[in-house]
């Protein structure tokens, strides 16, 4: 047994550095099919039972199969013993059970999902190699597929196929194998045998039944169509079936000129002309020669039918039927003028020789052209006979190149090449010359990407001569930059990809003495598609071009560097290739100013502007620009940045000439360029600054006047106005950074400018001209003192905080927070009063606007941190030391702030009051800094903010409870500085430990720890504040989890702590019925989370407290339901009356009473609700009413519709009560109705209530 072990393990042994020392086994399971052995281990067992036992295990191997899909190679070691044993037992249970029997379906259709599935991975060629071959098989095939075609697939679906489609083809494949057998088939078949076949001048039976078949299938739209296209094509070929061959022709003939507008011919149709295009390509030249005026003649008439016009797909097999037959017309020729392919390869090229290798093969290729073309007039002299057929095919293919769909124009640059591999040197000059006439600018894109791809192919092919290419290369040039503008996007993409096709297929196809010049031209041009191309497949298609041509022609100045700079992986990020891999190949001779270019012309005028922040925003580590993901990069931000990082390697060229393009083009007509040309002339004249040059006087004054002379021409107008407000708003902050000479009427108008965009409702151009005002202040507005056109930029901005434009008190709060020291010191006190209340919601309802809230509250933690600021002339401000200062902002700040916690404000775009509360928590943490460093913070600041953040760390927003859990963590554990008297600290850092990346924001991690903090007097009511929201919630994952958390620290962990920790909670839910008594945000949760809470047999065993906590919820309910017309909060209230009057006798004739009044309530379903509660508490205590009466009153409760008309209900009602003896619970004027109204007879009838009218009330009070 140990023996077979180490038998067993051996070959198991991987050498890392040499796999042929390997077994073939081991070797496969290392780099192939993972799941072999599961795979093996289903096979075995089909093999094993004859046949597939459960059909989900081969749904199981199809599944495995298709994750192979792109890599089907990985599966060719495994195909003999996958295919040959299933084939085997497809043949053998044919032979065994027969075709008349409906068995032989269901056992081979299994088999060939598995068959087929890896026809679809790897291909047919592939597979069918392993399919058994014997000549008796071919008519137990042709029986097989009989008996397969008359079957129907009873789903579509490939998840639930019972494998009659897969039977199909998988028999079609065999027969495309068997009927290549070298006999005649008339000697293999038995019809012929036993007389039926009489007529020879007819095909055999056993053809004519193929056939037939194949036909039925050249109309289907599945994968039989095509199977049997390969099928026909292998035995009309056969030189024993001519009588086969034209007959199908005929009938070919007859489907073609007969063309109908539906869509079984349009399949049928189309199966046809695949089939011949299949013929074309297997028979041989002699024959098809008979044919081919007569199928060209078909062709063309289909080419021109409205069917073909709709169809990409009947286009691309026609194209290919067309070259196959053109190649049929030409003699098969090698022609001597083609181009000899480079087959050089990198290793070789980085050899210490290579350079001299390279130039012998090149003049060793020269010596062979020239020679070449010495006997060249002798082969164009030759009388080559090309037929009329051959032009009309060759403009079809050039029709092609210009179709609109991709496939079709592939496959047509596939028969020009190989159609003008047979023709003469003269002839395939004039082919390329009407390929160049597609780049013409009357064509269309699709023309462009043909012509690319047929230029591609005759490269290939060394079709292409080195003489040539300077008349192509210009095209190419034109194609890497080809995108045109139409409506609100661009096309081109596609045509760009193949243009660096084309390159790529050049450095394969020539030596480097022919691409020396030549890939010194192409070189820049793919480096700019690469670095500043819009879409990542260019990016990468023109790197991998550049890298094929640096491999192949061997020592390109500096191009290792350039292809590890140029990386597949570094180019996925279109800000990395802009901002680092451009930046590091323009240092290289030869590409600065075709960059610069590029970037000029074509990219700050591109047509693609994103609605992102600024790009002024990047941050440079080590060098590299790095941006943060959730900001939105548009092209022209990006090309307008990308272009001043380029200004270090020439700053006069940018100085000069750049800008003298530039700022012309800040005034141009078209939006685009002018806004890309104001984003570019800013960032240029910062990175100019930044270079220690300074623009001459005349170029300061020209720049200088740019956002005059946009304002003059009114361009902030119209279409595009707000795109142009961010834009100016950047250049200004460049001028500003750089300190440019601006004259004071300039300076007045750039801060009116920035003083408009303020009140901009666009939050981002509010951002902008909020950067800007904090640095143009800073350049032209300190002066030491506070003259009056400062003080008037102050009291402007303090007026607006308070103006009825919402988007004036954003811009203003913002403002306030970036102005300089010198302007804050005046009126700080008022400032900071001002933002403080703007900081609350407004008194007015129309007023309100939570992103004016937010800003104040990011404006007065801006103000205060400047205020704070430490600094030498800080004496000079506040001769008090900043006493009154720190004191303000201890007892007004912090105050302001703490409230904002409270801030649940809700639009119609949600919980609008998160934004507030979140940005409050942050400006309380740096608030509390700023305390810690005056040592003005004490407990009970610490109490205030500690409650306030894990109270949002309870609730039942995610980020808000990640974002309290952060803050309280750098609170907690700040290097710099230490916050002190937080009560508990230990607790706290003990529920808050000191990691990073803990998953605060999963409900199941976080609420374990808060909940924690219950035990704690001094936090528990603000953590069970938030904690209610929780748990009486909408979300139920939010609730289990919370509610889960409660319940497991309501347990403990010592005797007689769960019930202590009931009643701390008890007197905590009392306390918040009371502190928000009316406020159903949290009433209605709370009372939710109390009914969870009876429900699960809480409160119910406090002793003397519990008719303490039940007597304190009743008063709430009694206040909370009183007129409510919030059913939630009603059905909550309801079942909690229901569990209080199951419970002690002390309070339960009170609960009880109280339930019993919503018997009549005004909404039908509330007194069903209550009704259901009623007889539930009389089935758990028999005590509330006599044993006599009980049953009586179960039965007017339950025979009651006390859903319909209210008069009955009431009546009810007091007859319950009667019944039960509670007359004295009975209001007297309810008594008095019902007496009235059964005295008089019933004629007085009061009014019924209209139950319309209540629910029109309750509609209205939803907001509906």
């Amino acid at each position: 047994m140990a023996g077979e072990i180490a038998k067993t393990e051996e070959p198991l042994v991987v050498y890392e550095e040499d796999d042929e020392r390997g077994s073939k086994e081991t070797v496969l399971q290392k780099y192939f099919l993972q799941e072999w052995k599961l795979v093996k281990y289903i096979l075995d067992d089909i093999v094993f039972n004859g046949r597939v036992s459960d059909l989900s295990s081969v749904h199981r191997i199809r599944s495995i199969m298709d994750k192979y899909q792109e890599q089907g190679q990985l599966l060719e070691p495994y195909l003999e013993s996958i295919v040959s044993p299933l084939m085997l037992m497809i043949r053998s249970k044919t032979i065994e059970v027969g075709l008349a029997s409906d068995e032989i379906l269901e056992v081979i259709n299994p088999l060939c999902i598995i068959i087929y599935s890896l026809v679809t991975v790897c291909g047919y060629k592939a597979v069918v190699k392993f399919f058994p071959h014997q000549v008796s098989d071919l008519e137990l095939s042709v029986s097989l597929l009989e008996k397969c075609h008359g079957t129907n697939s009873v789903t579509s679906l490939r998840q639930e196929s019972g494998g009659e489609m897969e039977a199909k083809c998988v028999i079609l494949l065999w027969l495309s194998i068997l009927v290549l057998v070298p006999f005649d088939i008339s000697s293999i078949d038995s019809s012929i045998s036993i007389g039926q076949y009489t007529d020879v001048n007819e095909p055999p039976p056993l053809v004519m039944r193929m056939v037939g078949i194949c036909k039925d299938y050249l109309s289907t739209a599945g994968p039989m169509r095509s199977i049997a296209g390969l099928l026909l094509s292998r035995l009309l070929t056969r030189p024993d079936m001519p009588n086969a061959f034209i007959s199908f022709l005929d009938w070919t003939h007859e489907v073609l000129s007969s063309v109908k507008d539906d869509v079984m011919d349009h399949f049928r149709v189309l199966g046809v002309v695949e089939a011949l295009a299949a013929i074309f390509k297997a028979g041989s030249r002699k024959m098809l020669l008979i044919v081919v005026s007569s199928v060209w003649s078909d062709t063309l008439a289909i080419i021109k039918s409205t069917t073909a016009a709709r169809s990409p797909l009947l286009r691309k097999s026609i194209v290919k039927l067309t070259q196959r037959i053109g190649l049929t017309c030409l003699p098969r020729r090698s022609p001597q003028w083609c181009y000899v392919g480079n087959k050089s390869s990198l290793r070789k090229n980085m050899s210490p020789n290579a350079s001299s290798g390279i130039d012998q093969c090149s003049c060793d290729a020269d010596l062979d052209i020239s020679t070449s073309e010495k006997n060249l007039t002798f082969l164009d002299d030759e009388n080559m006979d090309v037929p009329d057929m051959v032009e009309e095919i060759i403009e079809l293919l050039l029709t092609g190149l210009r179709d609109t769909d991709t496939v079709v124009r592939w496959s047509a640059a596939k028969g020009v090449g190989r159609i003008t591999s047979r023709l003469t040197s003269s002839l395939a000059d004039e082919v390329l010359s009407s390929v160049l006439e597609l780049f013409s600018p009357g064509e269309g894109d699709g023309s462009w990407h043909g012509g690319c791809l047929a230029l591609a192919e005759l490269a290939r092919r060394g079709l292409l001569l080195p003489i040539s290419l300077p008349r192509v290369v210009p095209f190419v040039v034109k194609a890497l930059h080809y995108d045109i503008r139409r409506g609100p996007h661009s096309v081109g993409s596609h045509v760009r990809d193949a243009a660096a096709y084309v390159c790529w297929a050049f450095g394969r196809a020539y030596y480097q003495n022919d691409m020396r010049n030549i890939l010194n031209e192409l070189a820049p041009h793919l480096l700019a598609v690469a670095c500043y191309d819009r879409e990542v497949n260019c990016r990468r298609a023109a790197a991998a071009a550049f890298q094929e041509n640096v491999g192949r022609q061997g020592n390109y100045p500096r191009g290792i560097e350039i292809v590890n700079t140029a990386d597949y992986f570094l180019l996925a990020s279109r800000v990395n290739s802009y901002m680092n891999v451009a930046v590091s190949i323009a240092q290289y001779d030869g590409y600065l100013y075709l960059f610069v270019e590029e970037l000029l012309y074509n990219k700050i005028c591109h047509w693609d502007q994103s609605s992102g922040m600024m790009i002024g925003n990047a941050r440079m580590i080590d060098g590299l620009y790095y941006f943060d993901d959730e900001v939105s990069k548009g092209l022209r931000e990006l090309a307008a940045k990308a272009l001043s990082s380029l200004v270090k390697y020439d700053v006069e060229y940018f100085a000069n000439f750049v800008m003298e393009k530039i700022i012309p083009c800040t005034l141009s007509s078209d939006l685009c360029t002018r806004h890309g040309a104001t984003l570019a002339a800013g960032e240029i004249v910062l990175a100019i600054h930044q270079c220690g040059y300074s623009l001459p006087i005349d170029k300061q004054k020209e720049v200088a006047g740019v956002v005059p002379a946009i304002e003059k021409a009114r361009l902030y107008r119209g279409k595009g106005g707000e795109i142009m407000r961010a834009a100016v708003s950047r250049f200004i902050e460049c001028l500003s950074a750089v300190h440019l000479f601006l004259s004071e009427n300039t300076k007045r108008k750039l801060l009116d400018t920035l003083s408009e965009n303020l009140r901009h409702p666009n939050s981002h151009i509010q951002n902008a001209a909020v950067e800007a005002i904090r640095r143009f202040l800073q350049a032209y507005f300190i002066t030491g003192q506070v003259d009056k056109a400062t003080d008037l930029i102050m009291s402007k901005y303090l007026e607006q905080l308070v103006d009825p434009n919402v988007a004036a008190r954003r811009g203003s709060a913002l403002a306030l927070g970036v102005l300089p020291i010198n302007l804050l010191v005046k009126d700080w006190k008022v400032l900071l009063m001002r933002l403080c209340s703007s900081c609350l919601i407004e008194d007015n309802p129309e007023d309100r606007d939570a992103e004016a809230r937010v800003n104040s509250i990011k404006g007065l933690l801006s103000v205060c941190e400047i205020l704070t600021e430490e600094r030498e002339d800080f004496d000079l401000y506040f001769p008090d030391q900043g006493t009154s200062l720190f004191l303000m902002i201890k007892n007004e700040v912090m105050q302001s702030l703490l409230k904002a916690l409270n801030d649940y404000s809700v639009d119609n775009r949600g919980d609008v009051g998160s934004w507030v509360r979140e940005a409050a928590m942050e400006a309380l943490e740096r608030c509390t800094y700023i305390l810690c460093k005056r040592e003005l913070f004490d407990a009970n600041l610490a109490i205030g903010l500690v409650s306030g953040i894990v109270k949002q760390a309870v609730e039942k927003m995610d980020k808000l409870r990640e974002v309290a859990a952060k803050v309280l963590h750098r609170i907690l554990y700040n290097d710099v500085i230490f916050v002190p008297s937080i009560p508990y600290r230990e607790k706290l850092e003990e529920i808050i430990p000191n990691k990073d990346d803990l998953k605060w924001a999963v409900p199941t991690f976080s609420y374990p720890r808060f909940v924690q903090l219950l035990q704690l007097n001094c936090y528990s009511r603000s953590v069970l504040c938030g904690l209610v929201i929780s748990i009486g919630g909408l979300q139920d994952f939010l609730r289990k989890a919370s509610l889960s958390a409660l319940l497991d620290y309501l347990q403990g962990t010592l005797n007689g702590e769960s019930i202590m920790r009931e009643c701390t909670l008890s007197d905590d839910i009392l306390w918040v019925l009371q502190q928000y008594r009316k406020c159903d945000r949290v009433i209605i949760p709370t009372l939710k989370t109390i009914e969870i809470l009876f429900s699960k047999s809480v409160f119910l065993d406090m002793e003397d407290h519990t008719p303490i906590f039940f007597e304190g919820v009743l008063d709430s309910l009694l206040t909370e339901l009183k007129g409510s017309k919030d059913f939630s909060k009603l059905y909550a209230g309801i079942a909690i009356l229901g569990y209080i009057a199951s419970v002690s006798p002390p309070v339960k004739p009170r609960a009880f009473s109280q339930l019993l009044t919503f018997l009549s309530h005004r909404y039908p379903k509330i007194r069903k609700a209550c009704a259901e509660q009623v007889y539930l508490v009389l089935l758990q205590n028999e005590k509330l009413v006599s044993e006599n009466n009980t049953e009586r009153v179960l039965e007017i409760i339950s025979d009651t519709c006390w859903e319909g008309d209210i008069e009955v209900v009431k009546k009810q009602k007091v007859l319950l009560y009667q019944t039960a003896g509670l007359e004295s619970w009975l209001p007297l004027n309810a008594m008095d109705g019902v007496l009235s109204s059964s005295g008089d007879g019933g004629k007085n009838k009061p009014t019924a209530v209209d139950e319309n009218a209540s629910y029109s009330s309750l509609v209205g009070s939803s907001g509906f």
